[in-house]
């Protein structure tokens, strides 16, 4: 049993209207997501290129919703300060993309932003929960990462559900946080999943343990947003 978890809606600007991008992050904003991710690619680590910083600080001039940056590149720890500096709230790399994986995160932190940790498909489980404590959201990867509109990979719910029964066993809260005393003043700690994500595959995810849904072609797709998100927050394990 997974306590009562925050549901929280991140639309993916990767599906969006490159062409507008100030009028997309309006309308996410307005359609009452909690957050905007933003997919940045290198074109070595996954095969496609996608937005930098300077789009980043572009969005974040035109929104004020929180900025999550997801970044699919080698060498992570080059790309922070320029990142932090055009205004992004939580940056996420993966853990295949470079061998200073804590060293990584602990700068992140030390920025005063977020810090998350993404996992491909085909990672093992058994690498996740070393940094549970060291990180603020996991980010389990639906579909392999680099282009949007694949389907969704139904043997990630072992894996989401392994992160969770994980986290709770160590008690870890939202920050990395294992505290002693009073822990319900702590939020609980986010796994987010990402690729082929909609309603059916949502509920799945979130009975499993996940709470962070992040989604592209069914929300973009949509000739109603706010509806969809709507139906996303509603959802019960």
């Amino acid at each position: 049993m997974n306590e009562d978890l925050p549901i929280i809606v991140e639309p993916s600007i990767l599906s969006g209207d490159f062409g507008k991008l100030a009028d997309e992050a309006k309308r996410v904003e307005d359609a009452g997501a909690d957050a905007l991710h933003i997919d940045i690619m290198d074109g070595h680590f996954v095969p496609n290129l996608t937005l930098g910083p300077k789009a980043v600080s572009a969005l974040n001039r035109v929104t004020d919703l929180f900025l999550d940056v997801h970044i699919m590149i080698y060498n992570p720890f080059d790309y922070v300060e320029r990142l932090v500096e055009a205004g992004a709230d939580r940056i996420t790399f993966h853990f295949e993309a470079t061998e200073d994986v804590e060293e990584t995160l602990g700068y992140i932190r030390k920025c005063n932003i977020e810090a998350g940790l993404a996992f491909c498909p085909e990672t093992t489980h058994e690498m996740i929960p070393k940094f549970l404590d060291k990180c603020d959201l996991i980010l389990l990867m639906t579909v392999h990462p680099g282009f949007g509109g694949q389907a969704f990979m139904p043997e990630i719910l072992k894996k989401i559900q392994f992160t969770r029964e994980t986290i709770n066993k160590l008690k870890i809260r939202k920050g990395g946080v294992i505290p002693d005393n009073n822990p319900e003043k702590v939020p609980p700690f986010n796994i987010q999943v990402d690729g082929g994500i909609d309603d059916h595959t949502a509920a799945a995810c979130l009975e499993a343990g996940a709470n962070v849904f992040v989604s592209g072609t069914y929300l973009f797709g949509a000739p109603d947003m706010k509806k969809r998100i709507e139906t996303l927050k509603g959802l019960k394990p």
